[in-house]
C-alpha cells in the first residue's frame, strides 16, 4: 500500500520563477512527478485536473495571501499535504496556515537536504494515516465473519478442523492455488477464536525484498540502517496477542527462515539492529499455493520450519473443484456489490449461472469476485443478463480466439489497447495454469518480476 516516492505527485507554487525551475528540478531527479503554477488561479486549476499529493506555497505570492491558497486549496482537496515556505519575518502567518490546516513549515533560505526530507516525512504520515484508516476500517468489516461461504463437503471438513484448533496456539498452515480464499480463511479462524480482541495481522512474504521483510517483520531500531530514521515495531509485535498471517510463504529466503523458526520455537526476537529480546504471544497462520515438500528436496525451504509451520495443515481445493458453490459465492458478491455501488440486483440470469459452472475458474474466488464486482457495476436492470467479457468453458484453451469480439468501431489505438489487454488476460491465465498457480515459476517463465505479475493478476482477476 506504501506508495512509491517515483509515484508521487508534487505541485510548487511561487511567483518566482528560478525558484519554481530550481525546486521543480530537484524534485524531478529524485523521481518525482512535478508540477508548477506562478499563481493561485493556476494552482487551483491544477488541483482541479491533476491528482496532487503533496504543494509547496509560498507563503506571499503576488496578488494574493497563501494562507488564503491553502483554504481554497484544501476545500478542493481536503485530504492534500501542503507544506508553506515562509521567510523569518512570516514565521506568524505560517503558524496560522498550520492552524488551519498545513501540515508543515520551512523557512527560506531554502536548504534543498531539508526540504526533501520533510516533504518525505510528511508523505510517509499520509501514508501511515491512510493505512491506519484502512486497517481500522478492514478490522471492522471483519469482526463479525462469523462463516466461511461452503457446501462443499471437502471444505467444510477443513472448516472442522480449523474450528477444533481456533482456539489453541498452534500453528495452521493453510495451502491451495492463488484466489482460492487462504486469507479469508485464515481470517476466520482468527475472527471467531478467543484472539478475536486482539490483532489480524498480515503480511505477504513474496512483496517485498529480503531486507525489508526482515524489518517488516521484526521492526528496527532508529539508526540500524540507512534510512532508519525511528524506531519501527515489526508485524510480530503488532500481532501480540493476536494472530499473524504470512502468505507466500515459500518466498521466505532460507535467512528470513531460520529467524522465523527461531521466533516460533522461542517466541522472543530482537529488532533489527536491537539486542532486547522482546516476547510475544503470537498464533502464526501461513499459507502456501507452491509445494513445499518439494521445495525441501530441493533445498529451497527449511524442513524444520516446514514442521513447525504444518502443526495443523488446511488445504482448499480449487473453484472448479467445488462448483456446488459457485451460486453461494455469486448470491454473496452480488450483496457485496450492491451495497458498495448502491445497486439492488436481485438475481443473475440462470444461463449465465449454467455458464460459471462450467467455467474451468483458472484464477479460482478472486476470478469469480472480479467477474460479479463488473457485472454489478454495468448491469442497468435489477438481474444481470451478461458478461462484459465472453466466458464458457473453452475460454481456457482458446488461445487467444475471439480477442477482437465486440470490437468493431472506435478508435484503434483504443481497440488495440483493448485487444492486447485481453491477449496479456489469457497469456498470464494460462501461464499460472501451466505451473499450478506458482508465481515464482510463472514470473520465470514470462520473463518478468514477480511485482510486475502480481500487478497484472491484481489488474485481471486472476
Amino acid at each position: 500500500m506504501n506508495k512509491p516516492v517515483d509515484d508521487s505527485r508534487i505541485l510548487i507554487v511561487d511567483d518566482e520563477e528560478g525558484i519554481r525551475f530550481a525546486l521543480g528540478s530537484m524534485f524531478k531527479r529524485e523521481g518525482f512527478h512535478v508540477f508548477t503554477a506562478g499563481d493561485d488561479i493556476s494552482a487551483l486549476k491544477t488541483l482541479h485536473n491533476e491528482r496532487i499529493d503533496v504543494a509547496l506555497f509560498d507563503i506571499r505570492l503576488k496578488g494574493t495571501d497563501g494562507v488564503d491558497l491553502l483554504r481554497k486549496a484544501l476545500n478542493i482537496v481536503p485530504d492534500l499535504t501542503v507544506i508553506m515556505i515562509t521567510g523569518h519575518g512570516s514565521i506568524d502567518s505560517s503558524v496560522t496556515a498550520m492552524k488551519e490546516g498545513a501540515a508543515d513549515y520551512i523557512l527560506k533560505p531554502i536548504d534543498n537536504i531539508s526540504l526533501l526530507e520533510t516533504v518525505r516525512k510528511n508523505l510517509e504520515l499520509k501514508t501511515l494515516r491512510f493505512e491506519n484508516s484502512f486497517l481500522k476500517s478492514e478490522l471492522r468489516s471483519n469482526l463479525d465473519v462469523r462463516e466461511f461461504l461452503t457446501r462443499n463437503s471437502s471444505v467444510r471438513e477443513t472448516i472442522s478442523i480449523a474450528d477444533k484448533v481456533k482456539d489453541t496456539p498452534a500453528s495452521v498452515l493453510i495451502s491451495g492455488e492463488s484466489g482460492t480464499g487462504k486469507e479469508v480463511l485464515a481470517r476466520y479462524i482468527h475472527f471467531t477464536s478467543n484472539r478475536r480482541e486482539a490483532n489480524f495481522i498480515g503480511t505477504n512474504c513474496a512483496a517485498l525484498s529480503e531486507s525489508l521483510l526482515l524489518s517488516e517483520l521484526f521492526g528496527h531500531e532508529k539508526g540500524s540502517f540507512t534510512g532508519a530514521l525511528e524506531q519501527r515495531l515489526g508485524k510480530f509485535e503488532m500481532a501480540d496477542g493476536g494472530t499473524l498471517f504470512l502468505d507466500e510463504i515459500g518466498d521466505m529466503s532460507l535467512d528470513i527462515q531460520a529467524k522465523l523458526l527461531r521466533v516460533l520455537e522461542e517466541r522472543s526476537f530482537e529488532r533489527v539492529g536491537g539486542v532486547r529480546q522482546i516476547h510475544v504471544d503470537v498464533r502464526v497462520i501461513a499459507a502456501t499455493n507452491q509445494n513445499l515438500k518439494e521445495m525441501i528436496n530441493k533445498g529451497s525451504f527449511r524442513k524444520d520450519l516446514y514442521f513447525r509451520l504444518n502443526v495443523i495443515s488446511c488445504q482448499l481445493p480449487p473453484l472448479r473443484q467445488r462448483a456446488d458453490d459457485i451460486p453461494l459465492l455469486v448470491e454473496y458478491f452480488i450483496h457485496h456489490y450492491n451495497e458498495r455501488y448502491n445497486k439492488s440486483i436481485q438475481a443473475i440470469h440462470p444461463k449465465l449461472l449454467e455458464q460459471l459452472s462450467r467455467h474451468n475458474w483458472p484464477g479460482n474466488i478472486r476470478e469469480l469476485q472480479n467477474l460479479i464486482n463488473q457485472a454489478v457495476l454495468l448491469c442497468e436492470g435489477d438481474e444481470i443478463i451478461s458478461f462484459k467479457e465472453k466466458l464458457d468453458p473453452d475460454d481456457d484453451n482458446n488461445s487467444g480466439e475471439g480477442l477482437s469480439e465486440g470490437i468493431t468501431s472506435g478508435p484503434l489505438k483504443e481497440a488495440s489497447e483493448r485487444i492486447v489487454s485481453r491477449f496479456e488476460e489469457i497469456f498470464i491465465a494460462e501461464a499460472l495454469k501451466r505451473n499450478k498457480g506458482n508465481r515464482t515459476r510463472t514470473s520465470e517463465e514470462l520473463e518478468v518480476t514477480r511485482k510486475t505479475l502480481a500487478r497484472k493478476i491484481e489488474k485481471y482477476g486472476l
